[in-house]
C-alpha cells in the first residue's frame, strides 16, 4: 500500500486459512539484480522483479545514474549495463525511499565513482545507522560523509579504492554486500569476515555474472579480487521467502486442510524461520526443489501444527532476521514460552521491532516481555484490539496474520508502507482466507 493506500486496516478473526498461493519476487534479489545489471557489460533481462516501492526506488536511482532500464511489464526489466566505470553523475540526490538495502548497497556501488552524489530516503530511513558502511568504505578510500551517523550520505568523487581485509562487527548481509560492490572497483583483494552467517544472494549473483570469489563458507569469509566487471545475465527472481513467511506462519496456526505456496526462494541463508518453526513442531514440507539461476526454489506445503514454545538458537537469528515480527506471532500461538535472544539488530530496522512487537502483542492480549536483545513471549492466543505498526511494513503484515489467533477483530494502524515489500498483500491474504478491510 503506497502513501495513497489505506492508513489502517481491520482484520476479522480468521478461523481457517488455506489454498494455493504465490508471492511477489524476492526483494533482496531484485535490489541486487537492478544494481549489478546496471554496471554489467551488456543487456540483462530480469523476470519476476518485485514491483514494490523499495525496489522501484532502486530502479529510479539507477536510471538517474544514466542506465537505460525498460519495463516490459509483468515484472520484466531490460537493463542496458554501462560497465563498472560507466555510470553518470546524477542531477539530483538519489532518494531510496524506505529501503535500507537500497541505500547501503548503492553507497558501495557508488563509492569509487569519480563524481559527487547524495543518497537519502524517507524519515524512517534517515533515522537508521549508516556508520557501519561509511567507516569500512572510508577505509577503502571512499570520501563519504554522514549526517550524525545517518543518511543523507554524501559521497565525493573518489580517485580510486583499495581492497581491505575487514571483520564485520555484526553479521550483516547489507554491510557485506555494500563492501563487495565497492570491491568490484577496488584495486587488490577485498576480504570480508563475518561473525556469523548472512544471506549470500550477492555472492551467488556475482558468480553467475562471471565474477570470481574465494573464501571459506564455513568460516563466513569471502574474498573478491578487484577490479572486476560483471557480465550481463538473464535472471528469474523467485518468490520472496520473507513474504511467504506471513502465510507459512498463518498456515502453521490455522490451515486445517493445508496451504501450498508456490515457487519460493529457499536459499539456506534465508530459511532460518523454517528451522525454528520445525523445532516448534511445525509440519512444513518442501516439494519440487530446483535451482533457478543461482538460487534454490521450492513449493512449500504447510499444515496446521501444535506449536511448542522454544528457546530460539542464537545461531539462527541472522538467518531469520526479517521474519521475526511474524515469528513473534507464532510464539503467541504456541504452547508455553518462546525466548529470543541475540536479536538486537531488530532495533535498527524500519522501527525498533522488538519494542513495537512487544507493545503490539501486549495490546492485543498476549504476554510479551521486552529484553535488551530479544523477547520472552507466553503463548496462548490473542483477544484482539487496535495496535500500531509504527510505519513498519513487516510489523503491519505480521499483525494482520495475528487475526488467526484472535477472538475479535484486529485494527492495525499506520499501514501505508506495506507496498514497500509486498504489493497486493491484501489480495493474496484474501485468497488465503483472511478478511481485511482498508481505511484512509
Amino acid at each position: 500500500m503506497s502513501s495513497a493506500g489505506p492508513q489502517r486496516i481491520v482484520v476479522e478473526p480468521a478461523q481457517s486459512v488455506g489454498g494455493e498461493l504465490t508471492v511477489p519476487g524476492d526483494k533482496s534479489i531484485s535490489h541486487r539484480a537492478a544494481m549489478l545489471a546496471s554496471v554489467a557489460c551488456g543487456t540483462s533481462r530480469i523476470r519476476g522483479f518485485l514491483s514494490g516501492e523499495d525496489c522501484l526506488a532502486t530502479v529510479e536511482a539507477c536510471r538517474a545514474l544514466g542506465v537505460s532500464i525498460a519495463d516490459g511489464g509483468n515484472g520484466e526489466l531490460l537493463v542496458e549495463g554501462r560497465g563498472i566505470g560507466g555510470l553518470r553523475a546524477p542531477t539530483r540526490a538519489l532518494d531510496l525511499g524506505n529501503s535500507g538495502t537500497g541505500l547501503r548497497l548503492m553507497a558501495g556501488l557508488l563509492a569509487a565513482q569519480p563524481f559527487d552524489v547524495e543518497l537519502t530516503g524517507d524519515e524512517s530511513l534517515r533515522s537508521r545507522p549508516m556508520v557501519r558502511i561509511a567507516d569500512p568504505l572510508a577505509a577503502m578510500g571512499a570520501r563519504i560523509d554522514t549526517c550524525d551517523g545517518r543518511a543523507p550520505l554524501r559521497i565525493r568523487g573518489s580517485a580510486g579504492l583499495r581492497g581491505i581485509d575487514y571483520t564485520l562487527p555484526v553479521a550483516s548481509a547489507q554491510v557485506k554486500s555494500a563492501l563487495l560492490l565497492a570491491g568490484l572497483s577496488a584495486k587488490g583483494t577485498t576480504t570480508l569476515r563475518s561473525p556469523g552467517p548472512t544471506r549470500d544472494h550477492t555472492e551467488r549473483m556475482l558468480r553467475s555474472m562471471g565474477v570470481s570469489l574465494d573464501g571459506d563458507v564455513e568460516a563466513n569469509i569471502v574474498s573478491l579480487e578487484g577490479p572486476a566487471e560483471p557480465r550481463a545475465f538473464e535472471l528469474a527472481v523467485p518468490g520472496d521467502f520473507s513474504s511467504a513467511a506471513f502465510f507459512i506462519v498463518a498456515a502453521c496456526l490455522a490451515a486445517h486442510d493445508g496451504m501450498t505456496i508456490r515457487n519460493v526462494g529457499v536459499n539456506p541463508t534465508r530459511t532460518g524461520l523454517l528451522t525454528i518453526l520445525r523445532t516448534m513442531g511445525a509440519r512444513i514440507e518442501l516439494a519440487n526443489l530446483t535451482t533457478v539461476g543461482a538460487e534454490p526454489v521450492a513449493d512449500l506445503h504447510v499444515r496446521q501444527s501444535e506449536l511448542q514454545g522454544i528457546e530460539v538458537p542464537e545461531v539462527l537469528v541472522p538467518l531469520a532476521i526479517d521474519e521475526f515480527p511474524v515469528l513473534f506471532v507464532a510464539a503467541a500461538g504456541a504452547a508455553g514460552q518462546t525466548l529470543v535472544r541475540g536479536a538486537e539488530e531488530l532495533r535498527h530496522k524500519e522501527c525498533d521491532r522488538l519494542a513495537v512487537m512487544a507493545e503490539a502483542l501486549n495490546t492485543l492480549g498476549a504476554r510479551a516481555r521486552e529484553l535488551p536483545d530479544g523477547l520472552l513471549i507466553d503463548g496462548g492466543g490473542l483477544t484482539g484490539g487496535s495496535a500500531s505498526s509504527h510505519g513498519d511494513h513487516r510489523v503491519a503484515m505480521a499483525l494482520a496474520v495475528a487475526s488467526v489467533l484472535a477472538e475479535d477483530s484486529i485494527e492495525v494502524l499506520d499501514t501505508a508502507q506495506v507496498a514497500t515489500s509486498f504489493p497486493g498483500f491484501a489480495d493474496v491474504a484474501a485468497q488465503a482466507g483472511f478478511s481485511i478491510a482498508g481505511h484512509e
